[in-house]
């Protein structure tokens, strides 16, 4: 889902049901105006009206969950990466071509997944990676290959003393850290939200408003509560698709873990 349509949707639904309430109202037989009818509605309006927030609540605090611990786990990824660059800078000239791949796939990563930002400056790296929606799934097969092939190159290097032995040995921990993190990130970078779920949420939402409307008198007041309603509402289905989506909208997961990071590997 994108945020915008999905909130104009939310509120078109919501301002119909207000407004085919107001125009259905004086079309009802008087027996339907009486008190205990009116009290009915107004009981079962109260009911939709609780679940509705516990379910907005729930859904926001799920999408603020998973776009918490995405940001956490870029975070863990960077700190991964420098690590692993610093073993390899202590190894030598040596492991040089270990850390200009390591350097390319940062730098790749960075330019596929946040497109809509600059990409790292230099041309060491392929920017013409297949376009992917990187909400749905953040995994590609030629940013796999280059991480991969780090691995392959710091497992051909050879010791000739302990101390390198020891530097080998850090590396092929910190260089697992690393590839941990990239798969947890494609395992967990997905939508949290069922659509068929947001949807009958929006029917709540539509018949809690449709008795807004069989209710209301008709004057400016109740008009302008009843669209600045419809329009909060709508503002908390945006947050909570924009929290979900992660890096697409207003709200998106940050980048700049990993272009610290680059920054690190590349001084």
């Amino acid at each position: 889902m994108y945020p915008l349509p999905a909130a104009l949707i939310v509120l078109a639904l919501l301002l119909a049901g207000a407004l085919i309430g107001v125009v259905i109202r004086p079309l009802l037989p008087e027996e339907h105006k009486a008190h205990q009818t009116v009290q009915l509605v107004h009981l079962i309006d109260g009911m939709l009206v609780t679940f509705a927030a516990l379910v907005l609540g729930l859904m926001t605090a799920s999408a603020k969950t998973t776009f918490d611990n995405a940001s956490d786990d870029f975070r863990v990824l960077a700190s991964d990466l420098v690590q692993f660059d610093d073993t390899a800078r202590q190894y030598g000239q040596e492991a040089d071509s270990v850390r200009r791949l390591m350097q390319t796939y940062v730098a790749a990563t960075i330019a596929s997944t946040w497109r809509h930002e600059p990409p790292p400056p230099g041309s060491y790296y392929p920017t013409s990676l297949a376009p992917k929606d990187v909400t749905e799934n953040l995994d590609d097969p030629q940013l796999d290959r280059m991480l991969n092939s780090v691995g392959r190159e710091w497992r051909r290097l050879v010791a000739h003393d302990r101390s390198h032995q020891d530097l080998l040995d850090d590396g092929r921990e910190q260089f697992s850290r690393v590839v941990q993190a990239h798969w947890k990130l494609i395992q967990e970078v997905h939508s949290s939200i069922s659509l068929p779920f947001f949807m009958t949420l929006a029917f709540w939402l539509f018949v809690i408003f449709l008795s807004f409307g069989l209710a209301a008198p008709r004057n400016m007041l109740v008009l302008v509560t009843i669209i600045l309603g419809a329009t909060s509402i709508a503002s908390v289905a945006y947050v909570i698709v924009d929290l979900d989506t992660l890096f697409r909208g207003i709200i998106v997961v940050s980048s700049q873990p990993l272009r610290d990071a680059l920054n690190a590997l590349v001084r």
